[in-house]
C-alpha cells in the first residue's frame, strides 16, 4: 500500500470516481429541473382523457428514480473498471523506474561503469535518468582519481623512504665510519626529511583546498604578489574575496613553478588586472594537449621524473584546487616562446562552491 502504483491507481479511481459522481448529479439535477416537454396531441376522434396532475409528478419521480439508479450502477461498474484500468496504465508509467532501480542496485563502487541509458521520449523519466547517468560519470571519475591519487602518493612518501633506509643500512654496515661519512649522511637524511615535510604541507594544503572556504575576507591581490615576487609596474592594486593564506599560497605556488620550470636565464612576469593574476615565464616548450594534465596531482611534463630537486608535482594542483574553492577559473595556454601563460580569475562576486569531489582541471 505504500508504493507509488497503489498511491498513483487510488489517486486515479479517486478522481475518477468524483467526476462520476458529479456528472451524475448534474444530470439528475437537470433533469429534475428542466420543464417537462409538451404532452402529444390528444387524440380528437374518442371521448377526452383526463390525467390527474399528482398521477403525472409520481411518474416525473419515478423516472428520476430509475435515472438515479442506473447512472449510480453505471458508476459502481466504471469505477471498478477505473481502478484496474489505473492499475494497468500506473504499472506502464512507472515500468522504467523498475529498469532503473534494479540497474542502481547492480552499481557499486567497484561497478561504476553501469549506465541506466534510458530510452524513449524526452520526458521527466528520462531527464531523470540523463542526470543520474551524468552523476554516475561525475562519481566515477572521482573514484578513479581518488584511487590514483592514493597510489601516487604512497609511491611519493615511500621513495624518500626507502632512501632513507638505504642510508641508514649504509652507515650501520661501515665497521669504522668515519665522522665525515657520518656527517654527509646525516645531511642527506636531512636533505630528505625535508623533502617529506614538503610534501605532506603540499598534501596539507591540497586537502585544504578542496574543502572549500570557512571564511572569507578582502585582500589586495597585487599586494600579495608583490610579497611573494617583488614590485613590478604590471602588479596594479585589483581587491578579490577569499581566504588571504590560500591566495597567497596560490600566488605563491605559481611564481615558485614559473621559476623552477624554466630555462636558464629566462625570466618571469607577474602581472594583475581586474580580479585577476597572470605568471607568465620563459621555460621550455609545453604542447597544448599536455597543459591539463599538469594541473593534476603529481602530473609532470616528463612522465619518468620523479619528485626531487624539480618539485614536488603538486604545485598546479594546489593552485587548481584554491582556484576551485574561490569559486575562480585558471586558464593555461602556451607561450609564444616556450613555457606557459597562467591566468587565474575570481568572480565579481563571493560564490561559495560546491565540494569537489578529486582533483580539478583548469577551466
Amino acid at each position: 500500500m505504500r508504493t507509488i502504483r497503489f498511491r498513483l491507481t487510488l489517486v486515479y479511481s479517486t478522481l475518477f470516481l468524483a467526476t462520476g459522481i458529479l456528472l451524475v448529479a448534474l444530470i439528475y439535477l437537470l433533469a429534475a429541473h428542466l420543464p417537462a416537454g409538451a404532452p402529444p396531441a390528444p387524440d380528437l376522434s374518442g371521448p377526452p382523457i383526463t390525467v390527474p396532475e399528482t398521477w403525472m409528478d409520481r411518474q416525473r419521480e419515478a423516472d428520476l428514480n430509475r435515472l438515479l439508479a442506473g447512472s449510480a450502477i453505471a458508476l459502481g461498474v466504471m469505477a471498478c473498471a477505473s481502478v484496474a484500468l489505473g492499475w494497468v496504465m500506473a504499472g506502464r508509467v512507472l515500468r522504467p523506474l523498475a529498469g532503473m532501480t534494479a540497474t542502481v542496485r547492480r552499481i557499486s563502487a567497484d561497478r561504476l561503469d553501469r549506465r541506466l541509458a534510458a530510452t524513449g521520449p524526452d520526458d521527466e523519466l528520462k531527464e531523470l535518468a540523463d542526470t543520474f547517468d551524468d552523476l554516475l560519470g561525475r562519481l566515477e571519475a572521482a573514484f578513479v582519481a581518488q584511487r590514483r591519487f592514493v597510489a601516487n602518493a604512497s609511491h611519493e612518501l615511500r621513495t624518500p623512504l626507502t632512501l632513507q633506509q638505504a642510508m641508514v643500512e649504509v652507515a650501520l654496515a661501515d665497521p669504522d665510519p668515519d665522522v665525515a661519512a657520518m656527517r654527509a649522511t646525516f645531511e642527506r637524511l636531512l636533505a630528505s626529511c625535508g623533502h617529506q615535510e614538503r610534501l605532506i604541507d603540499a598534501l596539507l594544503t591540497l586537502a585544504r583546498g578542496q574543502q572549500g572556504l570557512s571564511t572569507r575576507q578582502d585582500v589586495d591581490l597585487a599586494a600579495i604578489a608583490t610579497r611573494v615576487a617583488g614590485d613590478s609596474p604590471d602588479l596594479v592594486p585589483t581587491r578579490v574575496s577569499g581566504d588571504p593564506a590560500l591566495i597567497e599560497r596560490l600566488v605563491t605556488n605559481l611564481v615558485d613553478n614559473a621559476r623552477r620550470y624554466n630555462v636558464p636565464g629566462g625570466w618571469v612576469r607577474v602581472s594583475t588586472g581586474k580580479r585577476s593574476l597572470t605568471v607568465v615565464n620563459s621555460g621550455p616548450v609545453v604542447p597544448a594537449d599536455q597543459i591539463d594534465g599538469l594541473f593534476q596531482p603529481f602530473r609532470r611534463l616528463d612522465a619518468d621524473r620523479r619528485a626531487g630537486a624539480d618539485g614536488l608535482g603538486l604545485g598546479l594542483s594546489i593552485v587548481a584546487a584554491i582556484a576551485d574553492a574561490h569559486a575562480a577559473t585558471v586558464s593555461a595556454l602556451p607561450g609564444p616562446e616556450g613555457g606557459l601563460s597562467i591566468t587565474v580569475t575570481f568572480p565579481s562576486e563571493p560564490v561559495r562552491p560546491a565540494v569537489p569531489l578529486a582533483g580539478v582541471r583548469p577551466r
